[in-house]
Order: structure tokens, then sequence, then C-alpha cells
């Protein structure tokens, strides 16, 4: 494990995600921007982490704030300017850190200039570069599939006379990842950037890309529950995940592996058995196919345990494990297991096996603010009410400061804060030696000391109760992780193996030091890392 080939900066580096309208404004329209990002690289620094991804900043109408792109190789002036990225990008390697935006290649806004040509006409030289089909028999669309954002995934244009397909929004059109052109030409949006000194990618909707060459009707979903989104009354068997899909991965992983120590990151929603192929071929696919699998789990330690096990069980031999705790698209955290259990969350995404990424405001608390109706932004909220699907809530501004607006603009931001901004901010979390930011930099700074956390191999004890315990081994060290899933003090003893050593965590960041024999008392909510641990006992 401590080869020098694995000593790679995304195996051992943690990535931060940025939601770029709302981590700092700098120009005073309430919306974050680039200079914004740019100013607060110090404390990304201070906080630890290796690498920033950024959310989509390309030219775009916003219809789906900036997942509908209309230049790929643009900035929106609403995040500044390419001289304004060019000194992001300068800066954050100053800082040592690495800059990974998001690639779209699904789909495209309507009013980019290969759909404009593409609706024209029949005969248009880029009419396949998208995915066109005449109308069923009876009119209606051509088949059956559905909308992620709701309603039918075709939208009829009455220029030409047939349907196009969209998976999200109708103002975001699929593009025919079956067509070399298409290939060609995000081919070379990757490479423009990854010229530019980008360290990689993030992919959206990556299992998304190869449709069904004959378009047939997806099946009924027969584990359909009613108050779930529309679209997933349909499994997606046909409009998702097809078997070709996997030579564009390879495909898009070849450009990436054109410059060196780029990387490489696919969005993938999918079982866990499923989403391990897209590693590819002899690894050969995406370095890291994101696992969102601790996004839905239950909060219980027998839960977390079989989880991380079958997790580990199917990864491909050499493939690098990875988990993520948040982002976009998802509740927050700490409202999805409690303020309380926050913590206890960190300590394990932090010690687990793999590459770890935190969304920001996590490392705060920040919590799933309620949106007011009159205040939703998220066209899927707005298309599909009452199902709990709206995402505004995981993207308010990140709080600074008890200032006004939280120190993340000087004025009313584009979406409202929290109304606990003047008391759950960085200033007053930095300034207090136990509080959640804190933790998350000493649990950052743990792994960057222990060799164990960083490459070892994950080996599962125990999960009791709601007591979970594992050993992370490596690089001559071993420690052992121990979290208490409950409110509930709870007293560890094991037979099978030693608990004896040193407590160099806990999540209330007040045991350094302590000494560990038979017995581990864990408070409520607490969890702790111990080091150096003996070998099991055989």
């Amino acid at each position: 494990m401590s080869d020098q080939a694995d000593m790679i900066w995304w195996k051992t580096g943690v990535i931060y995600q940025i939601y770029p309208r709302s981590f700092q404004d700098s120009d005073g329209d309430g919306v974050g921007d680039l200079r914004g990002i740019k100013r607060r690289l110090p404390y990304l620094r201070e906080l630890g982490v290796d690498a920033i991804w950024l959310s989509p900043i390309f030219v775009s109408p916003m219809a789906d704030f900036g997942y509908d792109i209309s230049d790929y190789t643009a900035i929106d002036p609403l995040f500044g300017t390419m001289a304004d990225f060019d000194a992001l990008l300068e800066a954050a390697h100053q800082h040592g850190l690495k800059l990974l935006l998001d690639l779209v290649p699904n789909h495209t806004s309507e009013q980019h200039p290969w759909f404009v040509e593409s609706r024209s006409s029949r005969d248009n030289p880029k009419r396949d570069w998208y995915l066109w089909r005449d109308p069923a028999p009876d009119g209606g669309p051509p088949n059956n599939w559905l909308s992620e954002f709701g309603g039918s995934a075709w939208h009829y244009d009455d220029t030409t006379g047939q349907y196009y397909y969209h998976a999200f929004l109708a103002q975001q059109p699929d593009l025919n990842w079956r067509h070399p052109q298409v290939r060609a030409a995000i081919y070379e949006v990757m490479r423009f950037w990854l010229r530019k000194g980008v360290d990689g990618f993030r992919v959206d909707v990556l299992w998304h890309l190869i449709k069904d060459s004959q378009f047939r009707d997806n099946p009924p979903n027969p584990d359909y529950q009613p108050g779930r989104p529309p679209h997933e009354q349909l499994q997606p068997l046909y409009s998702a995940d097809q078997p070709e899909v996997q030579q564009v991965v390879a495909e898009l992983r070849a450009v990436v592996d054109e410059f060196p120590d780029r990387l490489l990151i696919g969005e993938i929603y999918l079982p866990l058995e499923r989403l391990v192929a897209y590693y590819g071929i002899d690894l050969s696919g995406a370095h890291l196919p994101f696992n969102f699998a601790l996004l839905s789990a239950p909060w219980h330690a027998r839960a977390l345990a079989e989880l991380i096990d079958r997790y580990e069980a199917v990864l491909p031999q050499g493939a690098w494990p990875n988990w993520v705790l948040g982002n976009h698209d998802r509740p927050r955290v700490a409202s999805r297991v409690g303020a309380a259990q926050a913590r206890v969350a960190a300590m394990l995404l932090l010690t687990l096996r793999g590459t770890p990424t935190i969304y920001y405001g996590d490392e705060i608390g920040l919590r799933q603010l309620p949106i007011a109706p009159d205040q939703v932004r998220d066209p899927f909220e707005k298309n599909v009410p009452g199902v709990g699907v709206g995402r505004d809530g995981c993207r308010t501004p990140m709080q600074w400061d008890a200032s006004p607006f939280a120190g993340f603009s000087t004025v009313e931001p584009w979406l409202p804060l929290a109304d606990d901004y003047a008391q759950d901010n960085v200033v007053n979390l930095s300034a207090a030696d136990t509080s959640l930011l804190s933790l998350y930099r000493a649990l950052i700074a743990l792994r960057k000391r222990q060799p164990a956390l960083q490459l070892g191999d994950y080996q599962p004890l125990a999960a009791q109760g709601d007591v979970l315990l594992f050993r992370r081994v490596g690089g001559g060290s071993s420690l052992l992780v121990a979290l208490n899933l409950g409110a509930a003090p709870v007293a560890v003893l094991s037979e099978q193996f030693s608990l004896d050593g040193e407590i160099l965590l806990s999540t209330f960041m007040d045991r350094a030091g302590e000494r560990v024999g038979a017995t581990l008392d864990l408070r409520g909510d607490e969890g702790v890392i111990i080091g150096p641990v003996p070998d099991p006992i055989v």
C-alpha cells in the first residue's frame, strides 16, 4: 500500500464540492462567482482539502442553473470572465489545490448553436447530433419514456414535425452519443480545459449518455410507491445504463489520460453492483464512479456495515473506492441524520477507505432549509411539486459570519439564508475548539498524518446495536474507528479483538490522549479513533 504508484493525489486527497452560486458573492448581485471563490481559497486551504470541484460555470440560460449549457468553452457572465477563471485556477494551484470542472455531456441547452442548427431542418448536418423521432401513429410521443423533471421525455417541435428527447427539462435536449462527431466535439471541449491546466472533470449523469438504439418502451416499475417522483413509475431499462456506454466512458478516460495526473469522476446513481462497471475493463473507465450509497442509507450500524462490506466486495481488483455524504441534489446530511449525528457522519466519511467528497457547508452543519413556495427556484420542484424533490434547500448560501447576509453578499441572496446564520457561521465556529468545523479540520489533518487512513485496508470488526467498529491498517500503522450511531451511551467490550490504545480524536474533541483498555465507553452520538491498535487475536 505504500508504493509510490499509490500516492496519487486523488487517492490520498479530500475533494470539496462548491456550488458557485452559493459560495461567495464578490460583485453584490446576490449570486456567488469566481472572484468570490478565489477570495475564499485560504479558508479551503485551512480546512485541509486537496481539490475543489465547481458545479457548472459555463454560459447558460440557467433553466437548470448551469446544467443547460449553451457554450462549453466560455464562462457565464454571472460568474465572471475567462480572466477571472484563469486567475482562480492559478491561485488554486498556488494554494496547493486541484481544480475540477463539471462536464455536462448528456445534453445541451436548447439555445446551444448545435441544437439551433439541429432543429432548423431535417436535413441539417447537425440533425442527428440530437435524438429526433417521428410521432407515434396516434401523433403522440415516440415511446413512453419519462423525463426525470416530470412528464414525457419527448417534446414536439413544430418546425420539423418531430419529437426530440430530453431526459430532464425540455430546454435540455439530449445529445446523440452514438454520433462520432458529437463525441469528437465534447472531447475537444475537454481538451480545451485540460490544456488550461484543469485537473479533471466530474461528468454529469454519465450513465444516461447512451440510449437504446430501438427506443423500446420502458417497463413499469413494480416497486413504485405513490408520492414518489412520477418518472419512477417506469424502470429506465432502455433509456439509461446501456452496455454501449462503457465504450464512451473509456473514450472519456482516454482523453483525460492524454494529460498527466488528471481525474475523471462519474455521476452515476445505480446500485453498487452496476455502479462498479463504470471503472471499466482493466480500470480503463472512470477513476471514481461516484458512490452515493450513504446519501440514502439507513443510519443504523448494521445497515452501514453491510453497505460498506457489499461495496468493498464488488469493487474490481485494484479499483479505488470513494464516498459522498452530500451534494447539490440531495438533502443536507445534518438534516438527514440530525445535528448530533452529523459529527459521527463526518468521522465515518473521513475514515472509510477511499476518496471522500465534502459538500460545501456540511463542515459548518448547514441544514436543509425549508423554502417557501414563492421562493422556489428549482425547476424540478416547480415541475413536480409536493413530493419533496426540491433542491433549493441544500443550495442555500454559505454562512461566513454574522454580518448582514452572512458575509456571503452585500444584498439579498438568490436563495434565503437560514435564520441561525448569526450563530452558525465560519467565524464563530472557527473560534470554538470543539465545533463541527474544528472537527472537520482535525479529521482531515489526522488523515494526512496517518498512512492507514489514506491508503490502508478496511477491516470490519463489529456492528452491534448502535455501534459500528472497523479498523484501518496500512503503512505500518493500525487504527480502530468506533462510532456510536445512537443517542444513548454504550460500553464496548470485546474478546475477539483488542481495544488497547490511545484515543487520537473524539467527535467531541475532548479525549485526545486518553488510554483505552479492555472497555471503551462511548457517549451518545460519539465516535472515536484509537491508535495504535494491536493486531486482531486469531
